[in-house]
């Protein structure tokens, strides 16, 4: 065989490792998918403080903005579950690149749940980890930068993707099978919602998504829940925008126009939605 030919083979293998999926069950669901500890657990706090420095908000800003375009993408399939899945998860395996010009480097894993059909794993964690690398997401401010890692590496948090029974066994809230939530260093996305989204929402699934990922993934960054700033504005990140939008319009990101975008410090006392 020529010199050549092994060099052709030899980078296709390297090539096919960087996008491989790993399956893991799981006997309890509070383990980690890969077996191994986070790296710094913390006790979730819904209305922790902001992140202290120059990027962090001190009020409401004004923006004349219009809401986001939604993230293109091609035809989706159809995603289909069961209430209760089994705890058992396929793991996007491999590392990407770090997104992000500067600030505390944030490690993150990827799991879905093996009973969630229509949702490919590879797929859904390169579009979480391009979630977390857009100019208006976390990163734009420079406290952070975002690295996904594969089973058994380092990481600060996981994001699961998961039935609804099973994030409330991650989430330890009691009975809710609608919401999401962030629970120590765990950031559980809600398959149900992942699906059809909400239906007073407004706004494109590709919308929505990216804010179940910015929303939950803010709490992972010390953020607390916010307030709608005003009617027709913009609804912040950290608003609960699941379960009502209080006269804000649809919004999945962090920063507008380069700026952090925020409203005040608390929580609606919304129902969530029996299911």
């Amino acid at each position: 065989m020529s010199v050549k030919r092994l060099l052709i083979m030899g980078l296709l293998g390297v090539l096919l490792l960087g996008v491989g999926v790993t399956t893991v069950g799981l006997v309890d669901l509070f383990r980690d998918p890969s077996g191994s500890a986070a790296a710094r657990p913390d006790p979730f706090v819904s209305d922790a403080p902001s992140v202290s420095g120059s990027d962090t908000p001190t009020g409401v800003r004004r923006t004349t903005s219009p809401a986001p375009e939604p993230m293109p993408t091609t035809a989706r399939p159809e995603v289909s579950y069961p209430q209760a899945g089994g705890g058992k998860w396929t793991i996007a395996t491999g590392r990407t690149t770090i997104s992000g010009r500067a600030g505390r480097l944030m490690r993150f894993q990827v799991a879905v749940e093996k009973e969630i059909s229509g949702v490919d794993a590879v797929q859904f964690a390169a579009q979480v980890f391009a979630t977390l690398g857009d100019p208006r997401g976390w990163t734009a401010g420079g406290g952070f930068r975002f690295q996904r890692v594969g089973p058994g590496e380092p990481r600060d948090f996981t994001v699961y993707l998961a039935t609804p029974a099973t994030r409330d066994a991650l989430c330890a809230d009691g009975y809710d099978r609608y919401t999401s939530c962030r629970k120590g260093d765990r950031v559980v996305l809600n398959v149900a919602r992942w699906a059809v989204g909400v239906p007073h929402y407004g706004a494109d699934l590709d919308v929505y998504r990216a804010y179940m990922v910015n929303h939950e993934v803010g709490h992972r960054l010390w953020q607390g829940h916010e307030l709608c700033p005003g009617k027709g504005r913009l609804a912040p990140v950290m608003q609960q925008q699941t379960l009502g939008l209080h006269g804000c319009v649809a919004n999945a990101w962090p920063y507008v126009d380069g700026s952090r975008y925020a409203g005040r410090s608390g929580a609606y006392d919304d129902p969530v939605p029996r299911v």
